[in-house]
């Protein structure tokens, strides 16, 4: 990391852990975190949690994993050309969907609706849950007691009432201050991998086709050069080669565009960019095509009939388990039970999140499915 900037994040002037520990050896603190991340029980589930597609529905189609490790190579990418801290970003991308439920945003939407009357629920404020308390991997504390850099870096977004419960890491939110650029290009990172890869499985699946993404700008562009260049391209290599070409285009506008951001405002230190305005962003042209691509994959693809009626399961199985779960919650673990008798429907929620898809499904028949064998 030799030519790490001076805006960057530093592990060695970090801001700490919540509860603190030796210095690593061999490794610097961001490295320690990612380390974490990646040997953690929830990092493991992401293989079987969605994006759009259920886990039964096919075996090349992104899940939570797939998608999260696609986010660090691009954040990594970034990180490189502005001369950010590789291995923050990283450990970011890594953890960002770390509290996401089953069944993706139908999943989540379900459980926030049960959770309505109790303070709510969100995948964001979840991930950060899941890194600060729920995993128990460590003797002398809960979570993985991540550096402060790191879990503001999972935090992307929050309510005013939920900041102030967060303490330091929720303060941003209330100051109306900036995260890290490491945070900051995480968070772009995330918005580049699931925009062109969603167009990938979109076509893989069938529910979206080449001619409607032709009438999309930032496709139809990139379409045309590969099919001008090589005219006798078969279907799939055509697809990779322009989603491909897209990607690499949008990388490099948003490093153009930061770095004149950067360059304009010349921050000194990680606390002056704390106090600009944001500074990683795609310039304005850019941004409206990934608007137009956004609304594109919004109305064509999320609200496709076929995954309507996915999203109707999942909502169904979700809702119906939270129910049950509220009923009696001796039917859940041990370890949720023991939770429950502080706060009922935040464990029913820990539960509920931590399920993957095929568990919440397994779940969902073993409690309202009677075989012969079970009467």
């Amino acid at each position: 990391m030799s030519r790490l900037a001076n805006y960057a994040a530093h592990p060695e002037r970090s801001l700490g852990r919540r509860h603190a520990e030796p210095d690593p050896q061999g490794r610097n603190q961001f490295q320690r975190d990612r380390d974490r991340i990646i040997h953690s029980s929830a990092f493991r589930r992401l293989e079987y949690k969605t994006q759009v597609f259920v886990n039964h529905e096919g075996d090349l189609f992104r899940t939570r994993l797939t998608h999260s490790l696609e986010v660090a190579q691009i954040g990594r990418a970034i990180a490189r050309n502005l001369n950010l801290h590789e291995d923050l970003i990283e450990g970011i991308a890594l953890a960002h969907d770390l509290g996401h439920t089953p069944f993706g945003h139908a999943g989540q939407d379900a459980l926030n609706e049960c959770m309505r009357d109790y303070g709510g629920f969100e995948h964001n404020l979840q991930s950060l849950r899941v890194v600060d308390h729920l995993e128990q991997r460590y003797a002398e504390f809960d979570g993985l007691n991540l550096t402060f850099e790191m879990r503001e870096g999972i935090l992307k977004h929050c309510s005013l009432k939920n900041a102030r419960k967060l303490g330091d890491v929720g303060e941003r939110f209330i100051n109306k201050t900036q995260p890290s650029l490491e945070a900051q290009v995480a968070n772009l990172a995330d918005e580049i991998a699931y925009n062109n890869h969603d167009v990938d499985d979109g076509l893989r699946s069938g529910l979206i086709s080449l001619d409607q993404l032709a009438e999309v700008a930032i496709f139809a562009e990139h379409l045309q050069q590969v099919k001008d260049k090589y005219p006798n391209l078969a279907d799939r290599r055509l697809i990779h080669e322009t989603i491909r070409r897209m990607i690499n285009t949008q990388i490099v506008d948003l490093c153009s565009e930061s770095s004149r951001h950067i360059a304009e405002h010349a921050p000194a230190s990680i606390e002056e960019v704390r106090q600009l305005p944001p500074l990683i962003s795609f310039s304005a042209g850019m941004a409206k095509q990934q608007a137009e691509l956004k609304k594109f994959l919004r109305t064509k693809l999320y609200r496709h009939y076929r995954v309507n009626r996915m999203s109707n399961k999942a909502h169904r199985i979700i809702t119906e388990l939270f129910r049950e779960f509220m009923l009696d919650s001796t039917i859940m673990p041990d370890e949720f039970q023991q939770r429950a008798e502080q706060d009922k429907a935040r464990a029913v929620a820990d539960y509920i999140a931590g399920m993957t898809d095929r568990y919440a499904m397994r779940e969902y028949q073993r409690m309202f499915s009677i075989s012969e064998r079970e009467l």
